[in-house]
């Protein structure tokens, strides 16, 4: 990271945002932030441009789980609730005060996380799938609106991949749960990361992607296009 560069991590995890920043050195700093909490994100945006000018990239990669399987029955308003506060609020509030400072520079570019399952479906619970798709339409609204201003919007969807999110998982357990998920998916030899789906990130922020806007980046080893059904007869 040069010394051009800043990043500023908003998080409620005020302990584990501030080792995070240490790890990255002097140019990263740490910020508390509620994202369903206007208020908190409207100080984030404001306090960024007032104390570095500018804000170059926001990515809204927030996200709570409500459970890890269930149907629309197993379901509950709860449940909705709690995910929606978080994965689309957070999502939209991000993108709104992002907006409000980037369309005066007339550039910019806004990030999210999405989900393979905007492509595919039956792989996660009813609440989080409803999540998900919403924030593929915002990429794709805001992309059409802000694209006038410069301002690229962009998402990457990944396929099943142990963070934080999961919450109370042993290392012991997540690598098993790495492993199962890498057995389900298509490209053998390969386990994703929390790392790859930075990377993708990465490369979305970057100049490298510098006419690319209203994309939805799956990083799922083609997962989604594998018709599962097909298997036994492929292999006849």
């Amino acid at each position: 990271m040069n010394g051009s560069k800043r990043v500023i991590i908003a998080d409620i995890q005020d302990e584990l945002g501030w080792s995070t920043a240490e790890k990255l050195g002097e140019n990263a700093y740490f910020a508390h932030c509620d994202v369903s909490n206007e208020d908190d994100v409207r100080n984030l945006v404001d306090a960024t441009v007032d104390k570095h000018g500018k804000l170059d990239i926001m990515y809204n990669n927030a996200g709570v789980l409500d459970k890890p399987f269930g149907g629309i029955l197993n379901s509950t308003r709860s449940d909705l609730d709690k995910v929606m506060s978080v994965n689309v609020v957070g999502a939209f509030l991000g993108a709104k005060h992002a907006t409000r400072v980037m369309i005066p520079r007339r550039r910019g570019c806004i990030l999210f996380t999405a989900s393979a399952c905007t492509v595919i479906a039956g792989l996660v619970t009813y609440p989080y799938a409803v999540s998900k798709y919403v924030i593929w339409g915002l990429v794709r609204n805001l992309a059409a609106e802000v694209g006038e201003f410069g301002i690229r919007v962009n998402c990457v969807s990944p396929y099943a991949v142990m963070t934080g999110i999961a919450g109370g998982v042993s290392e012991a357990d997540a690598a098993q749960a790495e492993e199962m998920v890498s057995e389900m998916g298509n490209l053998k030899g390969h386990i994703l990361k929390a790392e790859y789906v930075a990377m993708a990130a990465l490369y979305l922020a970057s100049e490298e992607a510098h006419y690319v806007s209203g994309l939805n980046l799956l990083v799922d080893g083609e997962f989604s296009v594998v018709n599962p059904s097909l298997f036994p007869r492929a292999s006849l």
